[in-house]
């Protein structure tokens, strides 16, 4: 891609993104993820693959659709209270529309369906911004309403997204496609929370951004978009294939890595709330999650890479990856939890 037309379509993106933050207006904040989603189409379209324009498209729909849900929702209200503010959000009708529209932005079960498809057809480093830059928009105007919302409706997003994230990753066989589930699944835990601590849903989402963005380019720079291509980073770079493997069991929240941060403190806090059935559910579906994980790092560390697999072994990592970024984001993803305490403070 023409590189002039590239900066134009991120700086469109971090645009879009920053008009969502700072609206307080609904026409504004509207306008903001309809930019991010036009700023994305060409980036996924780019390879001129049948799969990515397939991808393109099912995306474009589904965010026309929920961003036409988000125009209707907030006309209603302003038309029953007079309102265009986004803090004033009273009309039922419209706050469970609106809540609805953002579940399809940023693929809560069970409007999830397009999510895994859509990852599917990307290269990964498409894949990364639509998994972590393009939910920042419509969680900040999720953070902003959450007290409107009805709790039970919340809750059950919640519960029924980290299920279905767990649940859907286990029978895959696509990297994508899992890191796909995975994404479900951490937004369940964000939403989950929300009505309770709206700052320890920040903190999940900011330790999420952190984890996807290094199992991304780890993937990315192993060359691996299958199990079976997987099975073969061993031999080649048995450095990269250990830290790719702890970044899934930081992804699945395993304790002495940053994964587990964000899901102590919310199953803490739900515990707090007098919640012990949801924080028994919530970690029994984090449990299934782990599965798929250990079943990626077996797949990957444990086991000879079998001699029927299609793909060519490569005996070095030929890649033009920046490594900073990549170091950088897995050092992160394994050693933040001995901060917990100060973070603890920031947000009491």
């Amino acid at each position: 891609m023409n590189p002039y037309v590239l900066a134009i379509l991120l700086s469109s993106l971090g645009l879009g993104t920053t008009l969502t933050f700072a609206s307080s207006h609904w026409l504004l904040a509207w306008m903001g993820l309809e930019i991010n989603t036009l700023a994305i189409t060409p980036l996924m379209a780019q390879h001129h693959h049948p799969r990515a324009v397939e991808a393109t498209t099912k995306y474009f729909l589904t965010q026309a659709t929920a961003a036409a849900m988000i125009l209707f929702a907030s006309t209603t209200n302003a038309w029953v209270t007079g309102e265009w503010s986004i803090n004033d959000l009273s009309n039922p009708v419209a706050s469970t529309m609106f809540v609805a529209a953002l579940a399809l932005k940023i693929g809560l079960a069970p409007v999830h369906f397009w999510m895994p498809e859509v990852l599917q057809g990307l290269d990964l480093l498409t894949g990364l911004i639509l998994s972590t830059w393009q939910k920042l928009a419509p969680f900040a105007l999720i953070v902003q309403t959450a007290q409107t919302i009805d709790p039970l409706l919340l809750t059950l997003l919640g519960a029924t997204s980290t299920l279905v994230g767990g649940w859907g990753g286990l029978n895959q066989t696509q990297l994508r496609k899992v890191l796909a589930y995975s994404s479900i699944a951490h937004m369940g835990w964000m939403i989950i929370v929300i009505q309770y601590a709206p700052q320890l849903t920040l903190i999940a989402l900011g330790t999420y951004i952190i984890m996807t963005s290094a199992a991304f380019l780890t993937l990315k720079m192993s060359l691996a978009t299958k199990i079976s291509t997987l099975a073969t980073t061993w031999s080649k770079s048995p450095v990269l294939a250990s830290t790719t493997a702890l970044v899934l069991l930081s992804l699945g929240g395993l304790p002495p890595l940053t994964g587990f941060m964000p899901k102590w403190m919310i199953l803490q806090e739900l515990a707090k709330q007098d919640l012990p059935l949801i924080a028994t559910t919530m970690a029994l579906t984090a449990l299934i999650s782990l599965y798929f994980y250990l079943r990626l790092c077996y797949a990957m560390t444990l086991t000879v890479s079998p001699n029927t697999t299609n793909s060519s072994t490569p005996w070095r990592t030929q890649t033009t990856q920046a490594s900073l970024p990549l170091a950088l984001f897995v050092v992160s993803t394994l050693g933040l939890l001995p901060i917990t305490p100060a973070i603890l403070m920031l947000t009491a």
